[in-house]
């Protein structure tokens, strides 16, 4: 029996290998190498130029955050620049984000660090100083960036297993709120671990629980042993950066490229730092010697990945959940679709690879995609366009950086992740539109802030699903809406014609991020329903009947063909149902609301209550031609004295559990 089982398995398996074509698998390499569906359509002429200009701009950063991270990260610099080559390369070939930058991160270069500083512990003279190979660096050295690398690779490793298992479409367990503070408590991790260079202190590796504020702490205590030079280069690099990047974004639609005022200022700080010869007249830290050219690949450490668990998932997690999210605003902004599980394959391996190339670990980083988004960029050719230039400085610019100052380097970082702190701009519309996200928010980058990204991010999803299954569980899903004297007298008039474009679909479900994507495809289905095919009406006591009450991803109810009608109609949408909501769904339903009028839908809205209105304004949606009304009867009423025709009446009742 179990043989005739195994017998059935091999044939069936055998039969659909043997019925893969040529076209299967074109498709196939279309799915998961994006860069075969794009590159055969870049147009030269368009978008060449502004790409150029994005990859020029986009260098500068990615070299001198390269080397920050790498420090960051307790590495040796130059590890940073090979992290600011490798990964771009590789997502430029499976990632989707035409706009999203891969290379070294802020959040985990701190989760590296971690590892690399408890496996490998500072320098005391213990360690063989012995050089390795044309890179002229010690074993120490090479010790670190191996704990480094093996943390890179256990973090790819992950992101693959994830979208083996077809995890990418997990995203909808992140909202808003939790990724944007988690960011921000981030951010200022990255801006604590730099307030050492900005003084020019030397202070030991402090990390753990409440690690921030035993930082601060120490400098407090410590403050007398601040560089004078150090803290003169870093007020003036800060206030020159901070004027002239708001000069670029204030007077951005009058110049044509902005003023690249990091590598002016790499360029002169050097200079003044070699002619004054700073490192050993004034005690300041300098970037040091940079090995030219490219290692010989090589495997990571393996015996020590038991030791890295709690690192390589932080790195796999929270390197993904910013990638994601940056991925959809690109998406969202230039209108293009994404697949969460194609961009778990090419996070991981965008540091699986490099991991063998001596990478840090790697992710989406918001500030350089910024860049490409404020320059114009099309297309992930300005990254290709910036590999070229950085393979430039690996091979011939580097050793020209030594003596580049460590304190004008955390100033450029500590400026560069301004878009990440200002999201505390975010509380006031989480207040205004639901206040459960703004104490989710605060909730998330107190955890953050007194512990670090992974176990802030963790919280968050948590505390959000708990809040949000605890809010389901209260709510009334589903209600019964009868007739009454006043529809019936309207209803006599079905066949006259007056109610043929007239359809009312009722929401009976909270709109939270826990279900905003079902609303959204269960409202796509409902459209081409009735832009398609029309329902057959059945002789009911109820106004209303649904339209899904099902997953969203299964298939649409089958209808009786129908003759065709016109794509413009009224959609009365009864939100007596959304007892509650936050500020995705509210987005999401306004978002709805214009395209529907973008498509010359006339959408009006009955039932909404006061605090719903508000949010609904508040997010765009505004309320001309009596968009709000008090209930379907209104709406009915109202549509009757805009027009004398009578045409035939369908009841369309939208319900969610």
């Amino acid at each position: 029996m179990h043989r005739s089982k195994r017998q059935r398995w091999f044939s069936s398996t055998w039969e659909r290998l043997s019925n893969i074509g040529l076209s299967d698998v074109a498709l196939w390499f279309r799915r998961r190498l994006p860069i075969l569906e794009w590159a055969p359509k870049y147009n030269v002429r368009e978008s060449l130029l502004p790409d150029t200009v994005s990859g020029l701009m986009l260098t500068v950063q990615q070299v001198t955050q390269g080397l920050a991270f790498a420090v960051m990260s307790s590495v040796h610099p130059v590890f940073g620049l090979y992290g600011s080559f490798f990964p771009p390369l590789i997502y430029a070939v499976f990632g989707m984000g035409r706009h999203l930058v891969t290379g070294t991160f802020a959040i985990t270069s701190l989760i590296s660090a971690s590892a690399v500083e408890r496996l490998v512990p500072p320098y005391s003279g213990n360690v063989s100083n012995s050089s390795l190979g044309p890179l002229g660096l010690s074993d120490y050295e090479m010790q670190r960036i191996g704990v480094a690398a093996s943390v890179t690779f256990l973090g790819g490793i992950i992101q693959i297993c994830l979208f083996v298992c077809n995890l990418g479409c997990a995203t909808f367990l992140l909202s808003e709120p939790v990724v944007s503070s988690m960011t921000t408590g981030a951010a200022t991790h990255v801006v604590t671990s730099q307030v050492k260079y900005l003084l020019g202190l030397k202070m030991p590796y402090i990390s753990g629980p409440l690690g921030m504020f035993n930082i601060y702490i120490y400098i407090l205590k410590n403050i007398t042993n601040a560089t004078v030079a150090a803290v003169i280069i870093s007020i003036i690099c800060l206030v020159v950066l901070v004027l002239v990047k708001e000069l670029n974004q204030r007077y951005k639609s009058r110049i044509r490229m902005e003023i690249p005022i990091d590598l002016i200022l790499i360029i002169l700080t050097s200079l003044v730092c070699y002619f004054v010869n700073m490192e050993q007249g004034y005690d300041l830290e300098v970037v040091g010697h940079l090995p030219q050219g490219i290692p010989v690949p090589q495997a990571p450490p393996m015996d020590i990945l038991s030791d890295i668990l709690v690192e390589g998932f932080s790195v796999a997690l929270v390197g993904y959940t910013v990638s994601i999210f940056l991925v959809y605003n690109s998406a969202k902004k230039f209108k293009y679709s994404v697949d969460e599980n194609q961009e778990l394959l090419a996070n991981g391996l965008t540091n699986v690879i490099p991991s063998f190339l001596f990478c840090i670990p790697n992710a989406g980083a918001p500030a350089r995609s910024f860049v490409l988004f404020s320059n114009g960029a099309k297309s992930q050719v300005a990254c290709l366009i910036s590999c070229v230039l950085i393979l430039l400085v690996i091979y011939v610019i580097g050793p020209f950086l030594y003596w580049l100052p460590m304190s004008a380097l955390a100033c450029i970082i500590v400026v560069a992740l301004k878009g990440m702190l200002i999201q505390f701009n975010d509380l006031k519309k989480y207040w205004n539109v639901d206040k459960v996200d703004w104490a989710i928010w605060i909730c998330t980058y107190v955890f953050t802030i007194c512990f670090a990204a992974n176990i802030g991010l963790l919280f968050g999803v948590l505390f959000s699903i708990a809040l949000g299954m605890l809010r389901l569980s209260r709510a009334k899903t589903l209600h019964l809406v009868h007739w009454d004297a006043e529809y019936n007298k309207m209803l006599e008039d079905l066949n006259s014609g007056f109610f043929q474009n007239v359809k009312i679909v009722s929401v009976g479900m909270p709109l939270l991020f826990l279900n905003v994507k079902k609303f959204h495809a269960d409202m796509l289905k409902m459209n081409n329903k009735l832009t398609g095919n029309i329902v057959p009406k059945k002789k009911t006591d109820l106004l209303l009947s649904p339209v899904s009450n099902g997953d969203s991803n299964g298939e649409p109810p089958t209808l009786q063909p129908q003759p065709q009608r016109s794509e413009s109609y009224t959609l009365i949408l009864d939100c007596s149902g959304i007892t509650f909501y936050d500020y995705t769904g509210v987005t999401i339903l306004t978002q709805m609301c214009l395209e529907l009028k973008g498509q010359g839908t006339t959408v009006l809205l009955t039932g909404c209550s006061d605090s719903l209105v508000r949010a609904l304004q508040y997010c765009g949606l505004e309320s001309k031609n009596q968009t709000f009304l008090d209930s379907v009867n209104s709406a009915l009423s109202s549509l009757h004295l805009q027009t004398s025709r009578t045409s035939n009446f369908e009841a369309i009742d939208s319900t969610s559990v």
